[in-house]
């Protein structure tokens, strides 16, 4: 997976790899020869991981069934992507093929499946909790998928049936299912996909509360190994190797200086020098589910003076904001009135009004995807839920200064909000262990 941020990075690393040279001939194979021994220190955690059951999946399609009632629903279609493995464990990749599970309100699912991949199909389905009697209904290349979609619904008798259509379906798939299937009413899935996945059950929780861990320690081992002269994309290489160490896979994107200010980076080559303002965002996948942790933080000491002083406000700023946010969050909160809470913090400190410094919304709902419902972000009046999980990121963003960032990962308890990792606590020691 390559997340939009690091998706910047990669795309100036051609360009800025003719001009690197290495540090010093000691240092000039670092990742090849040897890690540096913060990042050399981390032992894998693969073991702490416990995979997501047959019997969890099933219970969430009895979950998406009765969602379905509730809205009028009486199936719905998935694609390739994560809706389709949370609620099979299937990860397909099709392309421009159709592979698709249909999932009645009552009644049992089918699929549609190239015929030449009907193998790969039926290795897969095999551990879905469908897997013992799969109904696969397969099309030749010169045949459509969509009529065999059609049948099968006709075949459930939801010929005219209100079918919901999971938000991430590309145009072409919709579109030949309408046609094949034109009376049929096509709708969204997403009061049921969403309305499911939002909701965490406690090893989702524990899944996401170790990608947290697990990213917060691959952050704190690269800080304890970055010196002077570094550029961001070799400390984007220590990142890489700290999650090898660590036995998941993950990434990040890394700004210096005035590219923090850019919420989401640029690809301009960029080096750390002694009191460098640094931010690093994204993370890491544990048994499909994600963490999202940015951290901020200077090398070495603040600056003195009036712009080093401006560079902790800024920071304890946008600390309170996510302490706030942390406050305000709880159940039947509705979504934006978290992100309004934190944002008068800033506003209140100067940084106002609006989007002018804190350019973006308080968060985004996270799980299986990075981004995913709900969103934490004015004008949503959705309320809250136990068991709800998204990021809290409030942050202050001076154009052609600096940004600071801060974001953890944040679950809704029955009594409040908690955060998956501690908020850092300085700009001098982000990881509270000096």
């Amino acid at each position: 997976m390559i997340s939009r941020r690091r998706f910047v990075g990669i795309t100036g690393i051609a360009a800025a790899t003719a001009s690197l040279l290495p540090l010093d001939a000691a240092h000039a194979n670092t990742l090849d020869s040897s890690l540096p021994p913060a990042i050399a220190a981390l032992k894998s955690r693969k073991s702490e991981a416990t995979p997501i059951t047959r019997e969890e999946r099933a219970g969430r399609q009895e979950h998406a069934r009765e969602l379905m009632a509730e809205n009028s629903l009486d199936a719905i279609v998935l694609m390739e992507g994560t809706s389709l493995k949370y609620f099979t464990g299937i990860r397909w990749w099709g392309g421009e093929r159709m592979f698709a599970l249909v999932l009645p309100a009552k009644g049992p699912s089918y699929y549609v499946c190239p015929a030449f991949e009907e193998g790969r199909a039926r290795e897969l389905i095999a551990d879905a909790p469908d897997g013992a009697n799969p109904d696969i209904r397969t099309w030749q290349e010169d045949e459509s998928p969509y009529r065999l979609l059609a049948q099968g619904l006709k075949d459930r008798s939801l010929t005219s049936g209100r079918i919901g259509i999971e938000e991430t379906t590309r145009f072409v798939f919709s579109d030949g299912m309408a046609k094949a299937a034109s009376r049929a009413t096509f709708a969204s899935a997403t009061p049921v996909t969403a309305g499911c996945r939002m909701i965490k059950s406690a090893q989702e929780i524990a899944l996401m509360r170790l990608a947290a861990k697990v990213t917060l320690s691959a952050y704190e081992a690269v800080y304890r190994s970055l010196r002077e002269g570094m550029t961001q994309h070799q400390v984007s290489e220590l990142i890489d190797a700290a999650y090898k160490q660590l036995g998941f896979p993950g990434e990040a994107s890394v700004q210096v200086d005035a590219y923090t200010a850019l919420p989401h980076g640029s690809a301009t080559p960029q080096t750390i020098h002694e009191g460098s303002i640094i931010m690093i965002d994204d993370g890491c996948t544990v048994e499909g589910y994600q963490s999202d942790i940015t951290r901020t933080f200077v090398l070495g000491k603040v600056p003195s003076g009036p712009a080093g002083d401006k560079m902790k406000k800024v920071f304890e700023t946008v600390h309170r904001a996510q302490a706030t946010a942390l406050a305000t969050a709880r159940p039947r909160v509705e979504c934006g009135a978290v992100d309004a809470a934190a944002r008068k913090v800033i506003t209140d400190a100067g940084y106002g009004p609006d989007y002018k410094y804190f350019t973006h919304r308080l968060g985004h709902g996270l799980g299986m995807d990075g981004h995913e419902w709900p969103y934490l972000v004015r004008g949503n009046t959705a309320k809250l839920q136990a068991n709800v999980t998204t990021s809290n990121e409030p942050g202050i963003y001076i154009g052609g200064e600096f940004g600071i960032r801060l974001e953890d990962d944040m679950h809704i308890t029955e009594s409040g909000g908690e955060l998956f990792t501690p908020q850092s606590p300085s700009l001098e020691d982000p990881f509270g262990r000096a």
